[in-house]
């Protein structure tokens, strides 16, 4: 194309269409995402806590101990099968592999069953909520500033006559529930927290409590038992064969003796106090913090408690299991994706995001006339007038082919200029390029008679804008 050359170089620029439906085009909307797939919200678990089987187990991260548990019943329990039941089932009885037998299984069952679920943790508040939260705490202290964090936050509610304090908690964001505690190994407020157990491998809570008691309590019948017959089994070879002689044939008697007479009195004593916690509705909490001892106040008592003991057994190991409240198998809702400016199939060519958000807020012509449906483009043609229509729709910007339109000069030399109609520069309707995307590829610029329905001075103005709109486009 050269300066000053009128309105035939300008018929002989073509441009190529522009596809919009290739996924693979480099012209491709900046909008656009790529789809990911959805995560697990055990995924991005904020606590210290580790995750197997998709989710479905959940134990803490500090589980050393608890595989020292395991090789402690497993072994314990295997020498007895192996050692010592033959003998006794044939001297004594064949229920005493039967009884071992069932008792193992039950203390399997309740220690696997505390350790892999859920002890009862709260979900921590959303930025939202805890913005939210944060505003209710500074009215109610009469603070307006965010940068002043008052003392101890605390609300005070009634339960059973009795006054119980919620303490804020500033990892959660949530003022925790009536009994609720945030363990700092897990770093979880946990709903109706006793203790972290480190021989089971998690938080003991709401809802594994039962279980925890329940194994305990079984590995108590089990140590006993084991201890017990081991010592019988030893005594009865000692008649035949003499003391020494018994040691020697049965040799697993006697580290079974051993590790169980060490264990028992943990075990056994263990058992007792939660059986004291649970028939009096206590946990080990707050027992250790004396939270209802009367050293407090003659007014102070357990509001928790139905002052029955059996009523309070039947309430800790026979009530409704609550469901767990972190969904940790559930999927993260995906975030809303950001809708892409109005193109109307015109994608932006050669237009960076700001560019493009620039054009879609800056429209190149104000004000248009209106095109009837008369005057709308034949088909398999582009007309003309059509392009100063619909820039407003799509505002694409230039091929990155054309020279940078900076000043004056390179405007002229793209778009030549005429001083024909009473000293005003303009376009003629011949002059004007078709954005991207308009025109067929092997399509000549033809006129339309759509172009005599507009007047001298309707040409004058569209025109004019039309070149303002296009050095506003270029100085972006």
């Amino acid at each position: 194309m050269t300066p000053g050359g009128g309105s035939g170089p300008m018929k002989d620029c073509e441009y190529s269409q522009i596809s919009t439906h290739s996924s693979s085009s480099p012209m491709e909307s900046p909008h656009k995402k790529k789809k990911s797939v959805p995560k697990r919200k055990w995924e991005v678990f904020p606590g210290r806590n580790k995750f197997f089987c998709n989710g479905r187990i959940m134990m803490a991260r500090q589980t050393g101990v608890f595989y020292l548990t395991l090789v402690l019943i497993l072994v314990t329990s295997g020498l007895f099968f192996a050692f010592d039941c033959p003998y006794l089932s044939e001297k004594i009885t064949p229920a005493i592999p039967a009884i071992g037998g069932i008792l193992f299984f039950f203390v399997m069952g309740t220690l696997l069953r505390t350790s892999f679920s859920d002890p009862g943790v709260l979900p921590r508040a959303t930025p939202d909520e805890a913005a939210d939260l944060e505003r209710q705490i500074d009215i109610a202290n009469g603070s307006s500033s965010g940068g002043y964090r008052p003392p101890p936050r605390t609300k005070e509610v009634i339960i059973n006559g009795q006054t119980v304090k919620l303490k804020y908690c500033f990892t959660c964001k949530i003022f925790r529930p009536p009994r609720a505690s945030h363990c700092s190994l897990c770093d979880n407020c946990v709903e109706r927290f006793d203790h972290h157990c480190p021989w089971v491998g998690n938080c003991v809570g709401k809802r594994n409590y039962r279980f925890f008691y329940m194994f305990i309590l079984s590995l108590s019948f089990l140590t006993v038992f084991i201890f017990a017959f081991v010592i019988t089994h030893v005594i009865l070879r000692s008649q035949q064969t003499g003391f020494l002689n018994a040691l020697k044939d049965s040799p697993a008697s006697v580290l079974e003796a051993v590790v169980c007479f060490f264990s028992v009195w943990s075990i056994v004593g263990l058992s007792g106090f939660h059986t004291y916690l649970i028939s009096s509705n206590q946990t080990t909490n707050e027992d250790i913090k004396g939270s209802w001892s009367n050293k407090r106040g003659k007014e102070n008592y357990n509001p928790y408690s139905y002052g029955n003991i059996f009523t309070n057994c039947c309430a800790a190991l026979c009530g409704p299991l609550s469901p767990s409240l972190i969904d940790r198998r559930g999927f993260i809702q995906p975030d809303t994706p950001q809708l892409a400016g109005p193109s109307n199939g015109i994608t932006m060519y050669g237009a960076t995001q700001s560019q493009s958000n620039m054009a879609a807020a800056t429209p190149l012509l104000q004000s248009e006339p209106s095109i009837t449906s008369e005057e709308l483009t034949l088909p398999g043609k582009t007309s003309i007038s059509g392009p100063c229509a619909t820039l407003t729709l799509g505002q694409p910007t230039p091929p990155s082919s054309m020279p940078n339109l900076t000043s004056d000069s390179g405007l002229t030399d793209i778009i030549p200029l005429k001083e024909e109609h009473d000293g005003h520069q303009f376009l003629t309707p011949e002059e004007a390029p078709s954005p991207p995307g308009m025109l067929p590829s092997g399509s000549p610029i033809t006129h339309s008679h759509t172009m005599h329905v507009l007047s001298l001075a309707s040409q004058d103005s569209l025109h004019e804008d039309s070149v303002r709109g296009l050095v506003k486009l270029s100085s972006v």
